[in-house]
């Protein structure tokens, strides 16, 4: 008889480095090896070459080794199998080792017992060449199909085909405690965790439909003792058929069986799953506070932008440091400190909706999301509230603890894109409310991005044009919806740069607010945009209204009133013919003051215009307790009108508000024919937008009122 040692080995998977180091391994012990990669190049070995052993893989892309196996069956080719996979399931070892594979190996494997195995296995196949080899694979199958049920570890059932049990292993007594003379003849639901019933009748019921095939699934089963919690399983399940008739397709299932009953394992996975949810409650969760972590923030920061970015919709990231925490820390100790964080968690939390994410990203430092926002407002409104309730003390044992926060604001898409690039800005911004005395909040603007030095150029930059006469004031024409009049302008403010061209506003305000440059160009705006209006008054364009908008830093000045009266008095302009343009926010920041405000304004013939209004999230009361003339419809909702108006509603509401309450109502960004037609139809009495023109010197309006003029007369004439 031939030794073992000069047998042919096939080895059989579809990854080559396995397969490689297989032969390397058998190589070395004097063993002949070919491969095949997958499991078509393994039957054409098979039927070119004989081989005395085949180590085969199960899952494999092209043909899987149940499939090798029945084709060697198929083929008569014989040879021993060893199977060597990742696949470790009952039923898939029980189905390799009914088709006759002599052993199973899981991956990854024991090089030493690999080695024994292919001994032994090359041995029985010498053995049961000389002696009968089927008789002795069907016994060798017997027998391991016993152990493995005897010996499993897992919980082995069968059930006739009403569901009631007919064999349980002992392993049902040792885990769930049930004995198993109790078990047998009961059905399958006597050990089913009360909220799972409904599952698992759906899953029987499913399994008794013939050619069902393997079914694997995870459930709690119930403990015999009640005060037992219940246990989670990883079940397999397959239905046991009897064939009728002589007929069969591909696969060889009869194409006539009768479903008789279900044959079954169930692992206890409980302390798996348990150490699982625990390591990924770790892996994404701070464990002093139980906020998420950076990384879960992270994920959600990507798939709340992708959402955003799919639905057009905005969102905001905070980040916030807080305030003196280092000082709690290092004077009360980091036990203190920790349960401050603890105390900061908690009252932050109680300020969020049920779909915001509060994560602690390190240190003292968090970070917020605040997924389908409507606008800046919104988050302006959330990180007021987040301020107001840290100011309240912490009780930390015998200690009254006061803190603050600074926040820094970036909204999508215009504070970032990107997941990395949306957190920096936010960073940014809350280093800038850090930097001008902590405790508040502040937006990122594009031009906090610029490094120091481009900044402090920018800022000298700035200052020189104010000097050097720089800055030039534009208009936009604001017109009569019915007539096409021209009847007021709005002032813009635009930067004659000498090296980088025409700087729109965007581009150097932010920095002017924050260098307080913007008090002085705004009272150069408001100075020159009345020299230049009043020399058209001068022309005979009597009826024109001039609106400019102020500095929230000018407006919140407790003589703020006096000066601008003082200002028009030098300059020659009629109070009656100046409009001042204020947004919600500014309005609502000091209400009570506010009101004093432009009540002063209004006694002065001042009129008062809401800027961008419908974009807030206040309250509308103030529009009765406000002397305000004028609302101006932001261009975001005149944008939305098209063909279909009842895409405009919102700009159908606020106009109908504003003729309610009897209020002047201006439509801005009107760009087409369309939207001028739909808001003249409204009863909308003005107009700004693209579609008059865009935003322009002095001298050209002067030239657009003289055309009007003469066009006006010329109908007028050709009528006479």
């Amino acid at each position: 008889m031939p030794s073992p040692n000069n047998a042919r080995i096939l080895v059989v998977d579809d990854e080559p480095r396995l397969v490689t180091s297989l032969k390397q391994l058998l190589n070395s012990h004097q063993y002949e090896v070919d491969t095949a990669l997958g499991g078509k190049a393994a039957c054409e070995q098979l039927i070119r070459q004989k081989y005395e052993l085949v180590l085969l893989d199960l899952n494999m892309g092209d043909m899987d080794g149940h499939q090798v196996m029945g084709f060697m069956a198929e083929n008569s080719i014989d040879a021993a199998t060893i199977v060597v996979s990742g696949e470790s399931t009952f039923s898939a070892v029980s189905k390799a080792l009914r088709r006759g594979a002599y052993d199973y190996l899981k991956k990854p494997y024991d090089p030493e017992e690999l080695v024994a195995t292919v001994e032994s296995a090359l041995s029985k196949k010498l053995l049961e060449s000389a002696h009968g080899a089927m008789q002795r694979r069907l016994q060798r199958s017997e027998e391991l199909h016993r152990y493995i049920v005897n010996s499993s570890p897992d919980i082995v059932f069968m059930l006739d085909k009403e569901g009631k049990f007919t064999f349980l292993n002992n392993k049902i007594e040792k885990i769930l405690g049930f004995k198993k003379r109790e078990l047998l003849g009961q059905k399958y639901t006597a050990i089913i965790a009360e909220n799972e019933l409904k599952k698992a009748r759906y899953l029987f019921q499913q399994n008794t439909a013939v050619n069902k095939g393997i079914r694997n699934f995870e459930m709690h089963l119930k403990s015999s003792d009640s005060n037992r919690p219940d246990r989670f399983f990883d079940i397999t399940i397959f239905p046991i058929e009897r064939k009728t008739g002589k007929s069969f397709n591909a696969e060889g299932q009869s194409l006539n069986p009768t479903f008789i009953g279900t044959y079954g394992t169930a692992r206890d996975i409980t302390e798996r799953k348990e150490a699982e949810d625990f390591i990924n409650f770790q892996a994404y969760h701070d464990l002093l506070t139980r906020l998420p972590n950076r990384s879960l923030f992270k994920d959600r920061l990507n798939l709340a932008i992708a959402q955003a970015k799919r639905n057009s919709e905005r969102l905001a990231v905070m980040f916030l440091d807080l305030d003196r925490f280092k000082v709690v820390n290092d004077t009360l100790g980091h036990a203190m400190g920790d349960r401050l964080l603890q105390a900061v968690s908690a009252r932050l939390e109680g300020c969020l909706r049920e779909g915001d994410t509060l994560s602690r990203f390190g240190g003292d430092e968090f970070t917020l999301l605040l997924p389908e926002i409507n606008s800046r407002e919104d988050a302006r409104k959330i990180a007021k509230k987040l301020i107001q309730e840290l100011k309240e003390p912490f009780k930390l044992g015998d200690h009254d603890v006061f803190i603050g926060v600074s926040i820094g604001i970036a909204m999508y898409p215009e504070g970032g894109i990107s997941v990395e690039q949306i957190i920096q800005n936010a960073d940014v911004a809350m280093y800038h409310v850090k930097s001008r005395g902590k405790d508040g909040y502040q937006f990122f603007v594009s031009s906090m991005n610029t490094p120091s030095s481009n900044r402090l150029i920018l800022e000298r930059d700035l200052r020189k044009a104010l000097e050097d006469d720089q800055l030039k004031v534009y208009y936009q024409p604001q017109v009569n919806a019915q007539s096409g009049e021209i009847i007021g302008v709005e002032a813009l403010v635009r930067w004659h740069h000498p090296e980088k061209g025409v700087l729109s506003p965007s581009q150097f305000l932010p920095l002017a607010e924050e260098t307080k440059l913007i008090v002085d160009i705004s009272n150069w705006v408001l100075k020159t945009a009345c020299n230049e209006v009043k020399k058209w008054f001068q022309e005979g364009y009597h009826n024109i209204r001039l609106a400019v908008n102020f500095s929230p830093k000018q407006i919140e000045h407790p003589r703020f009133v006096q000066a601008l009266i003082a200002q028009l008095k030098r300059y020659d302009f009629p109070a009656e013919k100046l409009e001042i343009e204020l947004t919600e926010n500014v309005i609502m920041n000091d209400l009570e003051n506010m009101v004093k405000t432009l009540s002063m304004l209004a006694e002065n013939k001042i009129t008062i215009a809401i800027d961008d209004f419908g974009t807030g999230y206040s309250s509308l009361s103030y529009l009765h307790t406000l002397p305000i003339h004028t609302l101006k419809v932001d261009q975001s909702f005149v944008k939305n009108i098209q063909e279909k108006r009842n895409e405009a509603c919102i700009v159908n509401a606020i106009v109908a508000m504003a003729q309610g309450l009897k209020l002047n109502i201006v439509a801005e960004g009107v760009e087409t024919e369309t939207q001028l037609k739909y808001l003249k139809a409204l009863g909308c009495q003005e107009v700004q937008g693209f579609y008059f023109g865009r935003p322009q010197p002095a001298e050209y309006i002067l030239t657009l009122l003289a055309e009007h003029k003469n066009s006006q007369q010329k109908n007028q004439y050709e009528a006479v």
